[in-house]
């Protein structure tokens, strides 16, 4: 990286571990465009706190990730705002449960477009520039795609494609672009329609089977990410579990 700040451009980047993750990142001096799908009120409530902090630090973009038109203006809008590109943060994610008998194509085009085609195309979109600066990218991968998650087939699909992408975008881009993934494990309970298969029982029985006996926080992730695109200059190819040991005793 050169001693100009460097820029990073984090997907899903308004909410929960994506916003911490943007708060790491500026902290280590970076100028962020955060994206966010339908959390615009977030996203300009981040932006502002970051650039309360260093101002015309940060700045957001609306895209649904699922739709590849949508997708290279991402990247466009980076470059206009701040003129480079060194990072790329690969975090949306759709996640619901599509057990077996009840998949339909709105919830492929959905989980498949958002935690796998969306990180496939915006790679795509970035690479150019990506290589100009030796950049790096990280997706967000989970623990579940390669120990899949009962109910959770399309997810876990479409996580396991992510960490494939990952190895493959590896080698494609070298030796210009490093590519790695961080896998978390019970980091943050789910929302939504989601949230009822998380009750207080079952997340102590995840609990109990996670080496560390306690879940982790965003801070964990943020801390990851941090240090694959910042401290890890000879590490690509990999996927980075966090998780507290949970992975090891599935």
């Amino acid at each position: 990286m050169s001693t100009e700040p460097p820029v990073i451009l984090i997907t899903g980047a308004a909410r929960r571990v994506g916003a911490e993750i943007a708060r790491s990142l500026h902290a280590a001096g970076t100028r962020l465009l955060l994206h966010y799908r339908n959390s615009a009120a977030e996203a300009e409530a981040l932006a502002t706190e970051l650039n309360a902090a260093r101002p015309g630090s940060a700045a957001c973009a609306s895209a649904n990730l699922c739709e590849v038109a949508q997708i290279p203006r991402l990247v466009e809008l980076a470059i206009e705002q701040f003129g480079r590109l060194d990072a790329l943060v690969n975090n949306a994610s759709s996640f619901y449960a599509t057990p077996i008998g009840g998949i339909d194509e709105a919830a492929w085009h959905d989980l498949v477009g958002s935690n796998l085609k969306g990180p496939l195309f915006l790679s795509q979109a970035a690479a150019p520039y990506l290589k100009k600066t030796q950049g790096v990218i990280v997706n967000i991968g989970d623990i579940h795609a390669e120990r899949p998650l009962k109910n959770y087939l399309l997810y876990c699909t479409a996580k396991a494609g992510l960490l494939g992408l990952t190895r493959a975008l590896a080698v494609e881009l070298a030796p210009h672009v490093r590519v790695n993934a961080v896998a978390p494990g019970p980091i943050e309970w789910p929302e939504g329609s989601a949230a009822s298969d998380f009750d207080l029982a079952a997340r102590n029985i995840i609990i109990a089977h996670t080496l560390l006996q306690r879940e982790g926080s965003p801070a964990d992730i943020a801390r990851t990410v941090r240090f694959l695109i910042f401290e890890a200059p000879y590490v690509t190819g990999q996927v980075i579990n966090v998780d507290g040991g949970r992975s090891t005793y599935l």
